[in-house]
């Protein structure tokens, strides 16, 4: 070989790929604190909390093309939401609603390249055992949220947990570009929530989780829900100074005075609670909300009385792009004077043309 035609494949090689070069590696560091390495976007995602396809929605045109398997599905809480998820994609069910429900062996036979799990939904001994188990079998595992009902001491607020999960999100779709002009969405809009409700006095708030017509009382304790209703410019009962949520007596109930009344209702179990969610007929919904005040002893609440009663659907407190809607529709509920001019439909109707793969139809909220 002369030197001319040496140097000539010198240059071709450096400025070449490499022989062999494979596709770069994706770094994504989890909610739960964990670095995992992906050799390349994921094609084959296996979600143990089924409502992670909204989060994937507000990022990638068609996130179920790449979902193989889904637990908890009920947790999505519309069939509406389900349906258009789900239809035309075979998804197999790995599980239900709790952690001993989730099938391994079900699991690993659909061959995911990516299991994306939560603190809670983890099965088996806990997260650490699956991530465990799953790594000898070559299946990168990734926490969505390291939130769970079991866990000692104060859960992070979902609003600053939220940037990121959006960029945890980006890296895995390989849509960062996506995830960064949702971020700088929601910022704009807590940021003008901020100013609206600078210096105003908290409204007590009867925020009830579980809204049940032949049970009572669970309000919202100080985490998760306590903080959102907080950044909406509410505050919780006094009594409920549990975590997650807490048992009130119906007498503590009324002594508590709340100016507000907010009750949840979702697509499921529509026999035993309000049916407020997406597609669903509002009248129904306000009709739930009327049950719901016709309890014993619910017309001596002074929110009652006042004509203070509203309901959201669960999935605007429960999947995190989604609480800034509960956020602006709770403010608005609690402070009219301050947010005249913020509103909630646009704000849902925006997510739908910029954001959303599948537009969420209303009513997500209803007022009696």
């Amino acid at each position: 070989m002369n030197r001319r035609r040496f140097l000539t494949l010198a240059a071709a090689t450096l400025s070449g790929p490499a022989l062999g070069a494979g596709p770069q590696v994706i770094t994504v560091t989890d909610m739960a604190g964990r670095t995992v390495e992906l050799a390349a976007p994921p094609q084959r995602i296996v979600l143990l909390e089924a409502r992670d396809i909204l989060t994937m929605s507000m990022l990638h045109p068609d996130p179920a093309r790449l979902v193989v398997g889904w637990a908890a599905v009920e947790r999505m809480d519309s069939d509406d939401l389900h349906s258009a998820y789900s239809t035309g994609f075979d998804i197999a069910l790995v599980g239900r609603q709790t952690p001993e429900t989730v099938s391994l062996e079900g699991l690993i036979s659909l061959q995911p390249d990516l299991v994306v799990a939560t603190a809670y939904m983890a099965p088996g001994n806990g997260a650490d055992a699956l991530s465990e188990r799953l790594a000898e079998l070559g299946i990168p595992v990734l926490f969505s949220s390291s939130f769970s009902n079991d866990a000692a001491g104060e859960a992070p607020s979902p609003l600053a947990e939220l940037p990121r999960l959006m960029h945890m999100w980006g890296a895995i779709l390989d849509r960062r570009r996506e995830a960064a002009a949702f971020r700088t969405f929601h910022e704009q809009k807590i940021e003008r929530l901020k100013r609206r409700l600078a210096g105003v006095a908290p409204r007590k708030t009867y925020f009830e989780i579980g809204s049940l017509y032949d049970d009572c009382c669970w309000a919202v304790g100080r985490d998760i829900w306590g903080t959102l209703l907080e950044a909406a410019g509410g505050r919780g009962l006094d009594a409920a100074s549990s975590p997650w949520a807490a048992k009130i007596q119906l007498e503590q109930l009324l002594a508590e005075g709340a100016d507000v009344y907010i009750a949840t209702g979702g697509g499921y179990a529509n026999a035993t609670r309000p049916a407020i969610g997406p597609g669903l007929p509002e009248a129904e919904a306000r009709a739930g909300l009327e049950r719901l005040t016709g309890r014993p002893g619910f017309h001596l609440l002074k929110a009652v009385e006042h004509k203070q009663v509203h309901g959201i659907w669960t999935g605007l407190i429960t999947a995190q792009p989604l609480n800034l809607l509960f956020l602006e529709v709770a403010a608005k509920w609690l402070h009219p004077d301050r947010c005249h001019d913020i509103d909630p439909h646009e704000t849902l109707a925006e997510l739908n043309r910029r954001f959303l793969a599948r537009p969420i139809a209303g009513p997500c909220w209803v007022s009696l």
